[in-house]
């Protein structure tokens, strides 16, 4: 059977190269009971390419399971999958066939295969070498003839590396792998997709045919479309039912695509996360910021006067002006400081020796620097306080802290 038999007796639609290699690979792996992995992100449609390897397989007429083990607890997917004894735990009140015993002749798709626990890969890693399993609660060793399909969403061998995957199961089931490429990598069938599901559900809900003019084919055809196939079904159920006006613009394409998908993974600060677990920190982290803000604005000042150093009317403001800003600025260690702006000794109007005009001297007795977080908090505390004349609702949102954090820190440090 040719690709587009397959397409259309399994109803998949696009022309991409992506698509049409991973049908043509089920296709020639189907006849023989390999095992497949199939990878692919969630909602591009692993599990339709399962069933694309059973029914052209010679197991066509067996049965076909699909599983879900992440679906599955873990104290309880040994049971699912392999059966277990009467008596065999708490609540096994008679024996139980397990999907390996009724699936018997026919395929088994295990889906999200990186989500089973380690010692269940064991058992599986045991009935695709051997076609042998052993129920819980029970030491016959029984026999099955499955064949097995696995699918999941994430990079397996990175699973395999952090020892989340068993290595040995891994290199068994990836004996041929198939990998359904994700939607915006098939661009060219977006369209002809949007199509086929509206045409669909407006026969469905007995609605007037929708639209798009070119600008929203555009937005349609370049998003990126995390959740793949899926979403792109979903969002097409959602414009037969909803809208009135059946000629869909850019615009009103937009209020049903997520705004901000772009940063989805970017971390962000949780509501319920309370602040008060990161106070000492932000404290320390404001009382740098403000330093550095500091000096930057001192640097700023000494290079207009170095600028504009020849104008001896200057030399009074810029004197004030700098001193002052030494005394606001507090150095690490609590050093006592003093800076003198002294006046110019020459006062020519030679531009190039603006840098001598004045001469600014720098007399500092260090003393040893204090380490300690609470004296810094001690101190940004009372210089909000007095900033906001008392008031701590006011104060506490200057520190970036909750005001019940703050009322514990007045509490704390007796201040």
């Amino acid at each position: 059977m040719d690709i587009q038999e397959i397409k259309q007796r399994f109803g998949i639609i696009g022309n991409s190269p992506l698509l049409n290699r991973a049908i043509n690979i089920a296709n020639q792996v189907a006849p023989t009971d390999i095992s497949v992995l199939i990878t692919g992100e969630s909602g591009s449609g692993k599990e339709v390419f399962s069933h694309i390897i059973h029914q052209m397989s010679p197991r066509k007429h067996g049965p076909f399971i699909a599983v879900n083990c992440g679906a599955i607890p873990e104290g309880t997917i040994d049971s699912e999958l392999f059966g277990h004894e009467k008596g065999a735990y708490t609540g096994a009140v008679g024996e139980r066939k397990g999907y390996f015993e009724t699936v018997n002749g026919g395929t088994i798709f295990l889906d999200e295969i990186a989500e089973m626990p380690l010692g269940t890969q064991a058992r599986l890693l045991r009935v695709l070498e051997s076609g042998q399993y052993i129920k819980v609660g029970s030491s016959k060793v029984e026999k099955t003839n499955v064949r097995v399909i696995a699918a999941t969403n994430v990079d397996v061998y990175e699973a395999v590396k952090s020892g989340k995957f068993r290595e040995d199961l891994y290199y068994r089931l990836n004996t041929v792998p198939l990998r359904i490429p994700p939607l915006r990598d098939r661009k060219e069938d977006v369209y002809l997709l949007f199509r086929k599901f509206t045409s669909d559900f407006t026969d469905k809900y007995r609605t007037p045919p929708i639209q798009l003019d070119e600008e929203a084919q555009q937005v349609l055809i370049n998003y990126s479309w995390p959740g793949n196939v899926r979403q792109l079904k979903n969002m097409a159920e959602q414009l037969a039912v909803l809208e009135r006006d059946r000629i869909i613009t850019a615009q009103t394409l937009l209020t049903y695509i997520p705004h901000e998908t772009s940063n989805r993974n970017l971390p962000m600060r949780l509501d319920n996360q309370p602040k008060e677990d990161f106070s000492e920190r932000d404290i320390l982290y404001k009382v740098l910021f403000d330093m550095k803000r500091d000096m930057v604005e001192l640097k700023k000042l000494v290079a207009d006067i170095i600028e504009h150093g020849g104008v001896a009317a200057n030399y009074s403001n810029h004197s004030q002006t700098l001193n002052q800003l030494y005394r606001d600025i507090e150095l690490p260690g609590n050093s006592e400081t003093q800076f003198t702006l002294q006046q110019p000794v020459n006062t020519n109007n030679n531009s190039n020796n603006n840098a001598d005009a004045y001469n600014i001297t720098h007399e500092a007795e260090e003393v040893e620097e204090s380490l300690s977080l609470i004296e810094k908090e001690s101190d940004l505390i009372r210089k909000a306080l007095k900033k906001h004349k008392g008031k701590r609702k006011l104060a506490a949102n200057e520190l970036g802290i909750s005001e019940r954090t703050l009322y514990r820190k007045i509490k704390e440090l007796n201040l």
